[in-house]
């Protein structure tokens, strides 16, 4: 329901914030009251207080290595297209699948352009991915050693195995995927109880009592009246927005959204609008112009406003705004749903993501959702909040209707888990785990940016992306990372924009300092060997992401 206040006249128009709020004396450009007082420890009215932290860090690369990228581009460009001609006239194989010859005037079912992506770029590098794995994906893994004698169309293995790999790319933040037998008794114990598949939808004979309990669990441990649980992490974003809103509402969408949630509102018929990334001069021009001039052609007002961020961004390791976002949309009366996949179980003081990172009560985001697939070594996902909101999921969700009930030993592994991070399971264990996360992330960011690496995100976000820019030192970096035991994963265009591929760790618990040293060592050795410490310690000028707005944070 709308509000009438002084900011809010009955006719819709804003009225300006700034001259009946004198900022330059409460508050700092970002947004931050000068005169806060910051508990450091305990707690304030129940929730815990943040502590100092840096802003997120976007180093711009000299100008002449976004020179070199774009032209590494267009000579594989240049190349791709005199080996397309030479595969016309017969003097070159073509490998990849082609429309049969009775299909010729059909349609194609691809475009061309990705055609040619793939055949005359991915396939240069195509080694870098889907590696066989052969062992347990922890803090080491074993891989199944593999070679092509036809230039990465396809493989063929050797049969030997690369033992003690470090992991350096999965997203196994507190080290819960692991197979100790003493931490499995539980599910072990579930799965001869339950067995392993469940054969139905939870609305008809899938809804057992061990879902209900990871339920119970989930909103104790978040902090929320209720939530609801799905079998599949993608799916618990793109089957939940639509669900959500429709036709006549609007999503605000920053920039750099995963592409589940881009799916999501894609298929709910809603008008999406991008912003920014984290900048909130961009997000409050957005909220103004809606409120203002309401739908296209109608000039009706939105059904609903929904912003939609992600905890910690998987490409850029940056942490949400969220205090600032949530004044925003306490401000214009939006709804706010956050994607918390990479930050639940990894950022916070007690593993509780961005509400408690940021010190801000998990009840005023609207849509809390987050996935069991990285910090609890799971499956899954959920959707948070309001008991009438996860009601009103549970009867309107495509995934929640047709989906089937997760497995049960699945759901264990995630009470465990949940309960371990707590505390309830009689240890502190979960808390070491934390605890130890937030030190392994600190060391490698800081040591990598001392040896001259441009590294982007936050401080305290476990992902870690190290920029590589040109396309050639992708697949070189990768693979001798490889020789030196040590599996990353890289990541380029399209992915990316085309000017900043990157190889993306991911820091884990479970990772000791002796692996963490080595994989810096390696790293050292092969930055100066490849050139890729890019480093003049210059800020990017993306855009602004400090500029001054017409709110104040709650004090």
């Amino acid at each position: 329901m709308m509000r009438t206040d002084e900011h809010y006249p009955r006719n819709g128009t804003l009225k300006s914030h700034c001259d009946q709020k004198q900022q330059e004396n409460n508050s700092l450009k970002n947004g931050y009251h000068k005169n806060e007082k910051v508990h450091k420890n305990g707690t304030v009215n129940g929730f815990h207080q943040p502590r100092v932290r840096g802003e997120d860090s976007f180093e711009e690369a000299p100008m002449y290595v976004a020179v070199l990228t774009y032209m590494g581009y267009g000579i594989v460009i240049l190349f791709g297209y005199f080996r397309d001609l030479l595969r016309a006239i017969g003097l070159e194989k073509c490998h990849q699948a082609q429309e049969r010859q009775e299909q010729k005037d059909f349609v194609p079912l691809y475009q061309d352009f990705e055609n040619f992506y793939t055949r005359n770029m991915y396939m240069r590098v195509r080694d870098n991915w889907n590696r066989p794995i052969c062992s347990l994906p922890g803090p080491v893994f074993d891989l199944m050693e593999r070679v092509t004698d036809d230039y990465n169309w396809t493989f063929r293995l050797t049969g030997k195995t690369i033992k003690n790999v470090i992991n350096m790319g999965s997203y196994n933040y507190l080290g819960f995927a692991e197979n100790n037998v003493d931490f499995l008794r539980t599910v072990a114990e579930v799965t001869r109880q339950y067995g392993v598949g469940v054969c139905s939808t939870r609305q008809e004979l899938g809804n057992f009592s061990i879902h209900e309990k990871l339920e119970q669990h989930v909103a104790e441990f978040l902090g929320v009246e209720a939530a609801m649980a799905f079998g599949m992490g993608f799916a618990t974003n793109s089957m939940n927005i639509p669900a959500l809103v429709g036709k006549g509402c609007l999503i605000l969408s920053d920039e750099l959204n995963h592409t589940s949630l881009i799916l999501g509102a894609r298929l709910s018929s809603a008008t999406i609008r991008v912003f920014k990334h984290n900048n909130m001069q961009s997000l409050e021009k957005l909220l103004k112009e809606a409120i203002c001039s309401g739908q296209p052609r109608t000039h009706r007002s939105w059904k609903k406003i929904l912003i939609m961020v992600e905890g910690i961004y998987s490409m850029e390791g940056s942490l949400v705004r969220l205090p600032e976002i949530l004044a925003l949309k306490k401000k214009y009366k939006a709804y706010l749903y956050l994607d918390e996949a990479h930050s639940i179980g990894a950022v916070g003081a007690t593993g509780r993501g961005v509400t408690e990172h940021f010190g801000v009560d998990p009840n005023e985001v609207d849509v809390l959702m987050g996935t069991f697939t990285k910090s609890f070594g799971a499956a899954g996902g959920y959707i948070a909040g309001k008991k009438e909101l996860v009601d009103y999921l549970r009867a309107h969700s495509h995934s929640a209707v047709y989906a089937t009930a997760m497995s049960p030993p699945v759901v264990e592994q995630i009470i465990r888990a949940i309960k371990c991070i707590m505390g309830v399971d009689g240890t502190t264990e979960g808390q070491r785990r934390v605890r130890q996360l937030a030190e392994n992330t600190r060391y490698l960011r800081s040591r990598l940016k001392d040896m001259g690496f441009i590294v982007y995100g936050n401080k305290d976000s476990p992902v870690v992306p190290l920029l590589l820019y040109l396309p050639g030192k992708v697949g070189a970096f990768s693979r001798a990372m490889l020789r030196r035991k040590i599996g990353v994963v890289v990541v380029g265009f399209p992915a990316t924009t085309i000017t900043e591929a990157r190889a993306r760790f991911c820091v884990s618990a479970a990772h000791t300092k002796e692996m963490l040293d080595k994989v810096i060592q390696s790293l050292d050795e092969l930055g100066d060997y490849i050139r890729v410490k890019f480093s003049r310690h210059r800020l990017s000028q993306r855009p602004a992401l400090y500029d001054e707005t017409d709110f104040e944070l709650d004090s």
